[in-house]
């Protein structure tokens, strides 16, 4: 579980993460709740993707600092950087799921800011957990990468045959047992998540949305963070791409959900993004592909998906 990653920006890293979303959190509440528009979500969009790369930068020089080698800051920042773009690829399929329990359970237009926020949250905390289990599993047992491996190429071709077809609730396992545990009320009460109805407490429609969104948000990461993992093996880049990945989830929500069908064979590109990183990782001990190309093979599937999507999507 050892990182190149020096003792102090541990702790930068840890501030920087607690002060956004504290800034997040009173802003919020500030504004109270509103429907996001493209405008805003777009602006905060950019300013989290800024913000990773300033990170990223930092990182870049305390490597340098630390090791004296240019060229493995150079590496250990394009580790970074493709960390942080298969997180985000990965995270607009998630993102079509969130749209996809929303529009189920007909969630008010303002009150999406605030379960998503506290959806964040929790991703971060689960997400944290998750990878420094991950990162000691590898460190003590290195045939767990072939596990890790073989999941992700399974997992991809899953998801090949999956895309397309017409998604829906009404047979979740997770719902369906939700709502066995927990009585619910007909209707919302505001930002609520628990209300009265003829004496008896109820979750209120939006706790049933905060606890689908955070098992989705679990299950997704079963997916990405072994993706990122094979990418590097340094707890430090695997936890903090991940993390400015999700801290720009919310942003990323919204701007998509305008444009939710214009994506429409995303799926695929994402698919093929699980079976190449679920060979490299099988192929690690053979042959290990640069980081450079796997940033540029991601990149390159990526661009060509979104070019078909919006050449072929149905007109609405």
């Amino acid at each position: 579980m050892e990182s190149i990653a020096p003792v102090w920006l541990w702790v930068v890293f840890v501030v920087f993460v607690v002060a956004a979303l504290f800034v997040d959190f009173v802003v919020l509440k500030k504004q109270g709740s509103h429907a996001v528009g493209v405008k805003e979500a777009l602006n905060w969009s950019l300013v989290w993707v800024a913000l990773s790369f300033v990170f990223n930068a930092l990182f870049w020089w305390a490597v340098k600092d630390t090791t004296g080698s240019s060229a493995l800051a150079n590496e250990k920042s394009l580790e970074f950087l493709t960390g942080y773009l298969i997180e985000k690829s990965l995270a607009v399929d998630n993102i079509f799921v969130f749209l996809l329990i929303f529009t189920y359970f007909a969630v008010p237009a303002e009150f999406q800011k605030r379960v998503l926020m506290i959806g964040i949250v929790g991703a971060i905390v689960l997400r944290t957990v998750m990878i420094l289990m991950g990162a000691w599993l590898i460190s003590e047992f290195h045939w767990v990468l072939y596990v890790f491996g073989a999941f992700l190429v399974l997992t991809g071709v899953k998801m090949w045959w999956a895309a397309g077809k017409e998604a829906g609730l009404d047979d979740n396992p997770a719902l369906k047992l939700l709502r066995q545990l927990i009585p619910v009320s007909k209707g919302f009460d505001g930002e609520k998540f628990f209300t009265v109805e003829n004496g008896k407490r109820l979750a209120t429609p939006l706790f049933m949305v905060i606890c689908l969104v955070g098992l989705t948000d679990v299950i997704f990461a079963v997916d990405s963070i072994p993706a990122i993992f094979a990418i590097t093996q340094d707890p430090f880049i695997v936890l903090t791409s991940n993390v400015f990945a999700i801290l720009g989830l919310r942003a990323m929500f919204f701007l998509l959900q305008a444009a939710a069908g214009r994506f429409h064979l995303l799926n695929y590109g994402l698919a093929v993004i699980l079976v190449f990183i679920g060979g490299k990782m099988l192929l690690i001990d053979i042959y290990k592909i640069p980081v450079a190309v796997s940033l540029g093979v991601v990149f390159t599937i990526l661009a060509i998906t979104m070019l078909w999507s919006s050449k072929t999507a149905p007109n609405t």
